[in-house]
């Protein structure tokens, strides 16, 4: 089945997308479905046309409300900036199309709500790209989990960090300023944490958050003197309640000096603990307290073909997996769900909830108190 796409956004983000659906029609085959690069659309012109000349689009147009409606289009896939995912993708649902939108879904709990409940109501594929999930290591560790070899979960622990924001005469870009982003290192970055987290563990009962914003202005443009106020936090630290009574505690931080990609995370039960880093990304560690060599401590365990999602692209045990890989797991669920009828783990219910999860982070931090996320009004779609 040919799938055909016009993709909202030409930059970075719509050119992963891209890659990853070539990619995942090269490692799946067509019977899962054949991605068909339809038309492209972003604000700059030059953008646009580039893109559909580079990446393989037979037709671009700078207007995306063209491109929403337009009748050869079945998904929409939205790579654009965080503060105009809420308008194209709803405009897209209510023109009946299969929506693909990175994340976060929206800037707000209500507006992701929102589109949750009208995508169930249309009955379209609708998915999140929090690519993080599709991680074959995650595959194991919540198939560790269900089994119940951890035992019962009592604590989650984790980080992402970066320092590609740590040089203070780095210009403010859109991801400085609320309106267009949301929120700071906890949208950009932690939000991804808040994914596994949620897809591992489940739903959180409350947050206490604080969050601190370290380089208050940044210069408008590079080498300029003129200075603007970043508005939101470089740093934040929650502690958590889950639903199941587990505790947990996630940080993250876009100034972090020395890490680059470091997304870490360890899950603790009473029969077992698991521990993982994005930065040895094909090696999940574990240590079941039944082991007859318990003592000798946690053991690695490499990503192998029995993980799902890993044989689409090595026959054997040990050979690495790159980050962009995710993406293309993330755009073969995407293209069998719309072909096949596939299920898939982040539909915008999945993003919403982490969306009103954030809400409450953010109040929490603002208020300096406990939110509980009754107090926000629960999520029902």
């Amino acid at each position: 089945m040919e799938v055909k796409i016009g993709l909202v956004g030409a930059g970075w983000m719509g050119k992963a997308h891209t890659n990853s659906f070539v990619n995942a029609l090269m490692n799946f085959g067509p019977e899962f479905g054949k991605p068909v690069f339809e038309m492209v659309s972003d604000v700059s012109e030059e953008a646009a046309l580039h893109a559909c000349k580079q990446l393989g689009y037979a037709r671009w147009t700078n207007d995306w409300k063209e491109l929403v409606s337009d009748s050869d289009v079945d998904v929409v896939d939205i790579a654009t900036p965080n503060a105009f995912h809420y308008e194209v993708a709803k405009a897209a649902l209510e023109n009946g199309k299969h929506v693909y939108c990175e994340k976060p879904l929206t800037l707000s709990a209500e507006q992701s709500l929102e589109l949750a409940k009208l995508a169930k109501q249309k009955g379209v594929v609708n998915y999140v790209g929090y690519n993080n999930v599709m991680n074959p290591a995650s595959a194991y560790i919540k198939e560790l989990i269900d089994s119940g070899k951890l035992g019962e979960i009592t604590k989650f622990l984790g980080t992402y960090d970066q320092d590609g924001l740590l040089d203070p005469t780095l210009p403010i870009t859109w991801r400085h300023i609320n309106k267009f982003s949301g929120s700071g290192a906890l949208g950009d970055l932690g939000s991804h944490l808040l994914s596994l987290s949620q897809f591992l563990l489940g739903n959180m009962d409350r947050v206490n958050a604080l969050a601190k914003t370290v380089i208050k202005q940044r210069p408008v443009s590079p080498g300029s003197n003129e200075m603007a106020e970043v508005e939101n936090d470089d740093v934040i630290s929650m502690l958590i309640e889950y639903e199941n009574g587990a505790v947990g505690t996630i940080s993250s931080s876009r100034i972090a000096t020395g890490r680059k990609n470091y997304l870490f995370y360890e899950i603790q039960g009473t029969e077992g603990t698991v521990h993982y880093s994005l930065e040895r990304m094909n090696e999940v560690n574990v240590y079941f307290h039944a082991d007859q060599e318990a003592d000798r401590g946690f053991r690695t365990v490499f990503l192998s073909p029995e993980h799902k999602g890993y044989s689409a692209f090595y026959p054997a045990a040990g050979i690495a997996i790159g980050y962009n890989d995710m993406k293309v797991l993330e755009a073969h669920e995407l293209l069998s769900a719309i072909s096949i009828g596939s299920p898939y783990s982040c539909d915008f219910e999945f993003g919403a909830q982490i969306d009103n999860t954030v809400s409450a982070i953010l109040e929490s931090a603002k208020q300096q108190t406990w939110v509980s996320m009754q107090t926000k009004g629960g999520l029902t779609v």
